[in-house]
């Protein structure tokens, strides 16, 4: 009898020590990513700040900010090494899931028109298009433009 080792992954929530691990990812993923103290602070504020951990290195996060019965993806972000695995998916459900559980009707994020990967997921779980950002973004060269995505909230039957 051969015994198999099966990767493990789990969905669990940050810890400040996993940050040097979520700034590496966001730093490696971004031209203009976020600082260390941006992370910092989403925890201390007490942001819904997430990690997907697989065969124990942290692969991609997830930032959601709920208030006022609306929801804020604030950041989603899986590495390199791991893109292609679902992970980004996972997560956003993750995130989707501590939505409702917190009573938010709607939820909202940006999005890159540069990054149709992202876009094409959003789509996929339902988030439509509601407008736009001039200028939101930094860019190569000047500023770029966000899409603002919603999704309306339905109780699960």
């Amino acid at each position: 009898m051969v015994a198999v080792a099966h990767p493990s992954t789990e969905v669990r929530a940050m810890r400040r020590e996993d940050l040097d691990a979520v700034v590496a990812i966001e730093h490696a993923s971004y031209e203009f990513p976020w600082s260390a103290g941006i992370f910092r602070d989403c925890l201390q504020a007490g942001h819904n700040c997430w990690v997907i951990v697989h065969d124990g290195v942290i692969a991609g996060y997830g930032i959601l900010s709920v208030a006022a019965g609306e929801a804020h993806v604030l950041n989603l972000c899986v590495g390199d090494a791991h893109r292609g695995l679902g992970f980004g998916r996972r997560m956003l459900r993750r995130l989707l899931d501590l939505a409702r559980w917190y009573g938010a009707e709607r939820v909202f994020l940006e999005v890159r028109p540069s990054n149709p990967v992202a876009k094409a997921l959003y789509d996929s779980l339902g988030f439509a298009e509601i407008g736009r950002r001039p200028a939101y973004y930094p860019a190569r060269g000047g500023r770029e433009d966000a899409i603002v995505m919603a999704l309306d909230m339905h109780p699960r039957d």
